[in-house]
């Protein structure tokens, strides 16, 4: 790599001061808008963005009651809109909530039924209490809320592993874990939202969410195999239950596989082609908009129900959801915890389902904000998700969050506000108390049919995601995703949720915890003009004796840890890619600029790494610099001794020229005392 020497000096410097000066003949890049200067700070009152103000701008003087309906307004959404609600809209949100109601209802039959393994009226619990509850908190307006497969499955599993650790396999037992898990993921819920981390869906890796949802998606599949092919029974004699491993239970049904039966597969697998294919239909007649409100799912339920009814398959061995009483709402309720139950594990379980099941939901929500054009905010979505569970879990619902497939249906049966969600609520409470017992001959096959295929819907994401990874080389996502399918379908669900969880906010504070710095060169035939070396390879050219350093963030405690080990190696080997092994490629500095016009602040930890940086710098006979340096941050270098420590005003520069200039001055002065000598 090519170097510049230190030649004349062509001007006088110029040092640093607090007051501004003209550089526009200086080549050195220099942005107008970083405050160097006290007096060239303009203050302007700029209105807050309303979702990220803890508390919406109120104008100065309004009195206490017009404070109250100010944050009434922002806080419970439902008085924002609803005052201004338009009849002419009331079509859209009736249709919407009648076309998602016939979705929603037989879904949370089955969510309960065959993934959380509880009464099927909790399902329909869980889609009345919370969607009520959301269309009043909400912010999404097209957003539906209920039961959803990825949840129910992790509630399931938790329910699963508790009543095999007390050896209980009571009904109530089950509900009072349930119920449990529910509260407790509202209030984790909403915990989040108060503390204000609604940023936690940029968080989680999409590589790592992506395997965790493929295997999930998986895992629903060869667990409710074994209800498709009818081997239930079977399998309880053998000792395969929901205790029981993913491969434990595709290594039965490979064993038994000439144990199925007959009618029980017909059954399955034609609702399964059924709702397939009429998908499929929607898909491809897009432009016939009464075909895309047809609820296939609704039909398939009623059709086969009616078949069972008819021709009574369930004395034939088909099983059936059997006889459910219309008992109407139950009266708000604390559960206690059940003897022998694990309430810190319950708690860990909650916290998985919680973040998960938000950032599943804040995506459909921005989705549908950005297609519409209005803003919605994560934090109050997590207070609103939150309360519903909350309120959920004192009705005996399960968890509740956001689904993308309702949602979009929701969307396109033209939804404009939340009202759609609250008709759609009320249809299920119609079902609630006068619809239950029509569904006695429901074949059980059918609802692990519906579970399979929303099951589909989670994989077909993966291919694409697949496919761009390899095509771009995304070695390191690829392991991750694959780590992570790994552990949900060998180890457990749990342990998938808590590997993806766990590797995501490891894989944020590692890069977090990296501090990014760049070393700068000179472009050939300039005095003033500087470029990252990495970004002009064999243009921009190292100067033997200076090492050019560029912060390009704020320095805080979390990622100066790594600050001394990063210039060490800069300094010997210009170039962080180079292994720490190799021999030095850098002669030894004497001057070491920092370029700190990107390092907008610093805290006291930064402070004093800085001064430790400095004094190790000293003690080698090496004189630092800095240069465009802010006037926040140069109050803190005053209190700290950084400043003086530094060399003083002397050492501190507008601009990397002025500083080379600086320092060619004093290594000329220094070369001609040598020579008198």
């Amino acid at each position: 790599m090519s170097r510049l020497t230190l030649g004349q000096p062509s001007s006088s410097p110029q040092r640093y001061s607090p007051v501004d000066v003209d550089s526009s003949d200086s080549e050195d890049d220099l942005s107008e808008s970083t405050p160097f200067a006290k007096h060239s700070r303009v203050h302007l009152y700029q209105q807050p963005e309303e979702d990220d103000e803890l508390f919406p701008a109120v104008t100065p003087g309004a009195d206490l009651w017009t404070t109250f309906k100010t944050r009434l307004r922002y806080y419970v959404p439902v008085f924002r809109w609803l005052p201004h609600y338009s009849m002419d809209g009331f079509g859209h949100d009736f249709i919407a909530g009648l076309t998602v109601a016939c979705l929603i209802i037989p879904q949370s039959l089955s969510y309960a039924t065959a993934l959380a393994h509880l009464d099927p009226i909790h399902g329909l619990y869980s889609a009345f209490i919370p969607g009520i509850i959301y269309s009043i908190f909400g912010t999404s307006r097209q957003l539906s809320v209920g039961p959803e497969a990825l949840v129910s499955m992790l509630v399931g599993s938790a329910i699963a592993q508790q009543q095999h650790a007390i050896g209980s396999t009571d009904p109530k037992t089950g509900l009072a874990i349930g119920v449990i898990i529910t509260l407790f993921v509202g209030l984790f819920t909403f915990f989040l939202g108060f503390v204000r981390l609604g940023f936690l869906d940029s968080v989680l890796s999409r590589a790592l969410l992506r395997g965790f949802i493929t295997a999930v998606a998986v895992v629903i599949i060869i667990e409710q195999s074994i209800t498709l092919f009818g081997l239930k029974e079977l399998a309880e004699h053998a000792g395969i239950g929901e205790q029981s491993s993913t491969v434990d239970k595709l290594a039965f049904i490979f064993a038994n596989f000439g144990e199925i039966h007959l009618l029980t597969t017909i059954v399955s697998f034609s609702s399964i082609i059924f709702l397939l294919t009429f998908g499929s239909v929607k898909k491809r007649f897009t432009k016939l908009p009464f075909l895309q409100f047809v609820p296939e799912i609704l039909l398939c339920v009623i059709l086969y129900t009616v078949l069972t009814g008819v021709f009574r398959w369930d004395k034939d061995g088909l099983a059936i959801l059997g006889g459910m009483e219309s008992g109407g709402l139950q009266l708000p309720s604390l559960p206690s915890a059940p003897e022998g139950v694990s309430v810190r594990s319950l708690f860990g379980t909650s916290v998985l389902i919680s973040i998960i099941g938000f950032v599943e939901s804040i995506v459909i929500t921005k989705q549908y904000a950005t297609k519409h054009n209005y803003s919605v905010s994560p934090n109050r979505e997590l207070v609103a998700m939150g309360v519903s569970n909350i309120i959920g879990g004192l009705f005996q619902a399960i968890p509740a969050f956001g689904s993308l497939s309702r949602s979009k249906i929701n969307d396109k049966a033209g939804a404009r506000t939340q009202l759609a969600g609250f008709i759609t609520a009320l249809f299920v409470l119609l079902a609630i108390f006068f619809l239950l017992p029509y569904f006695f001959y429901l074949p059980k096959p059918v609802l692990a049919g519906i579970i399979c295929v929303a099951a589909l819907s989670l994989l077909s994401e993966a291919p694409h995601d697949l496919k761009f990874m390899w095509q771009i080389q995304a070695w390191s996502d690829l392991g991750l995703l694959l780590l992570t399918f790994v552990a949900t379908i060998c180890v457990s669900v749990e342990a998938g949720t808590l590997i993806a969880i766990a590797l995501s906010f490891l894989l944020v504070i590692k890069t977090s915890t990296y501090p990014r710095i760049t070393i700068m060169g000179r472009m050939p035939g300039t005095k003033g003009r500087f470029r990252p070396i990495k970004d002009y390879p064999g243009i921009a050219e190292h100067i033997d004796g200076v090492l050019i350093v560029r912060v390009e963030e704020g320095l805080y405690f979390a990622n100066t840890g790594q600050l001394k080990d990063r210039l060490h190696r800069l300094e010997v080997f210009g170039d962080m890619s180079v292994h720490p092994s190799e021999e030095a490629r850098l002669n030894p500095v004497s001057h070491v600029i920092f370029d700190v016009e990107n390092m907008p602040s610093l805290d006291a930890s930064a402070a004093q790494i800085l001064l430790e940086i400095v004094q190790a710098y000293h003690a080698r006979d090496i004189k630092v610099y800095f240069v465009k340096l802010r006037e926040n941050s140069r109050e803190l270098f005053i209190k700290s001794d950084l400043l003086e420590r530094a060399g003083g005003d002397r050492h501190f520069f507008r601009r990397t020229a002025d500083a080379m200039d600086y320092i060619e001055r004093e290594t000329l002065t220094l070369t001609e005392s040598e020579v008198q000598v």
